[in-house]
């Protein structure tokens, strides 16, 4: 075999080896409780597509246990079902309402409360 035949292997440029950390000292105790943060869409939301977040302005659905800068997470794909909250259209404007069993085909639902994000402030 003649020198020229030989095919060298080359040394992949591409390193996947976990890199050694820089500090010295003893490593801080709290980097094994590194976890992914929560993304509350991926949580609290089915369909994308047809949800909307709503913030509430002020205390006039305290009844509902909705109070000023709670968050509501409204479902328009969703129907109704007996005893949810939906936002009904009323009288031009966005209203709170708990849909009991005959009045599931008289309301102008616009969605289906599936959350309410309460602020502790």
């Amino acid at each position: 075999m003649k020198a020229k035949d030989i095919n060298r292997i080359q040394k992949p440029i591409d390193n996947h080896r976990v890199e050694r950390p820089k500090q010295t000292g003893f490593s801080s105790p709290a980097t094994h409780y590194n976890e992914p943060r929560i993304d509350l869409n991926n949580v609290l939301v089915t369909n994308q597509e047809s949800t909307f977040y709503i913030r509430a302005i002020d205390d006039s659905f305290e009844g509902f246990e909705v109070k000023k800068n709670d968050v509501l997470i409204v479902d328009k794909s969703l129907v109704p079902q007996a005893n949810q909250l939906a936002i009904v259209i009323q009288e031009d404007s966005f209203q709170i309402h708990r849909v009991s069993t005959q009045e599931c085909t008289e309301l102008n639902v616009w969605g289906v409360i599936t959350y309410v994000i309460k602020s502790m402030l």
